[in-house]
């Protein structure tokens, strides 16, 4: 936009000095040609006297006199075939000006002057000089070469004046660029100082007061849904209480540990809500907590009949996702295969490393996905459509992606990249 600003003030004011100094050069010219011409025409009237009344070595020597001190050529026609001065032929103006006409015309010499005499008792004199083209245009280079430096004198000027002018105005824009990005990065507290043109300003303001209310707005958010979690302590507190009256023993374990879950889950979401949306995340290890959500959820794999094949590489496996957010994610595409697939359908887990990012495979020999975009409440099989869209966005927060295939007997596979964490990517 600089530079746009630049050209635009360059080009104007290339069209403001060439629609006042192109006129200005022709009048220079024109002025040094008038200027020629009117000094001519004087040197040629001071003989009008001689050549009216004097004899004709009088004429001649003054007329010689003056035609080296002029630097012009200066002749004088008597009537007759008489010429004194420069011995030059006898030239159509100078016939018309024996006719009683003084004229100036344009000739392949220069510009020619004849001045009739009148008053002779022989007839009328006419008096002839030539101003060469050199002193018609003497001195006009020169002030055009003048006029020229002063217009590109005059653009450098405006193209400094324009360049602060822009600077001026693209400073507060690039600030307002540079706020956008960090609101963008939730950055919050990010505001901009309002400088420039009073709609900038204006903009600035406008902008600043979006932050606050976004602020306020994800503030208020968050407190409703941690006050909506921790409601839900109520019923599984009573939840709990049922499950430790069944009799037998088995089924009040398996009971109490799914509460404990669902209640490390709430718990989970009410410090998610409460957190703070800027805040770097941590990061996790991405081993202990599929191992650990494995381990849950094969209690329920054994009781509907299905095969858990897990495959996790050893040693920690640091990852970019905070370890509750992973383990919500894994829940959540665990969940799919008990809800979509028929008991006794096997299903993988798998945890690799690869490059610098860790993939978690989760595969089941079911009958497949349908084909539908990943996307926030939409679900082909009926369900809410948040357990894929929960997995993406913990992969994509942590630098990944998600990615949906299908097995080679036609099952369904979600892998899920997840990048490294923020610690030692900046290391």
């Amino acid at each position: 936009m600089r530079a746009r600003l630049a050209l635009l003030a360059a080009a104007v004011s290339v069209l403001t000095l060439v629609a006042f100094l192109v006129p200005l050069a022709l009048l220079v010219r024109d002025v040094a040609e008038d200027r020629a011409t009117v000094r001519a025409t004087a040197d040629a009237q001071s003989l009008v006297p001689v050549v009216g009344t004097a004899d004709v070595a009088t004429i001649r020597l003054t007329a010689e006199q003056l035609a080296a001190e002029s630097g012009r050529p200066v002749s004088v026609f008597l009537p007759g075939d008489t010429v004194l001065g420069t011995p030059v032929p006898r030239t159509p103006a100078v016939a018309l000006a024996e006719r009683g006409r003084s004229l100036t015309v344009e000739s392949d010499e220069g510009r020619e002057v004849v001045i009739a005499v009148q008053g002779r008792h022989d007839g009328t004199g006419v008096i002839r000089t030539v101003v060469p083209s050199a002193e018609l245009t003497a001195g006009v280079t020169r002030a055009w070469l003048v006029l020229a430096l002063l217009g590109l004198l005059l653009v450098l000027v405006g193209l400094v004046v324009a360049d602060r002018l822009a600077r001026a105005l693209l400073r507060p824009i690039a600030e307002l660029s540079t706020v956008s990005h960090r609101l963008a990065n939730a950055e919050l507290d990010a505001r901009v100082t309002p400088a420039g043109p009073a709609e900038l300003r204006e903009v600035a303001g406008a902008l600043n007061h979006l932050a606050a209310r976004i602020q306020v707005l994800l503030g208020q958010e968050r407190e409703q849904v941690a006050d909506l979690s921790h409601r839900l302590r109520t019923p599984l507190t009573a939840l709990r209480l049922e499950a430790e009256s069944l009799r037998e023993p088995q089924d009040a374990a398996r009971i109490a540990a799914a509460v404990d879950g669902l209640e490390r889950a709430v718990t989970g979401l009410i410090r998610q809500a409460r957190r703070d949306r800027s805040s770097a995340a941590t990061g996790g290890d991405a081993s202990a907590v599929v191992a650990d959500r494995v381990a849950f959820w094969s209690v329920l794999a054994e009781d509907t009949g299905r095969e858990i094949r897990c495959e996790l590489e050893s040693g920690p496996l640091p990852v970019g996702v905070p370890a509750d957010e992973l383990a919500a994610a894994l829940d959540a595409l665990l969940g799919n295969v008990f809800a979509h697939t028929p008991d006794g359908t096997a299903f993988t887990v798998r945890l690799a490393q690869e490059a610098d990012q860790v993939v978690l495979i989760v595969a089941d020999e079911g009958s497949g996905m349908p084909s539908a975009t990943v996307r926030r409440g939409a679900s082909p099989a009926g369900s809410t459509g948040l357990g894929l869209d929960i997995a993406r966005r913990a992969a994509e927060a942590g630098g990944g992606r998600l990615e949906l295939r299908a097995t080679e007997g036609g099952g369904a596979e979600v892998r899920l990249w997840l990048g490294p964490p923020a610690t030692l990517t900046g290391s």
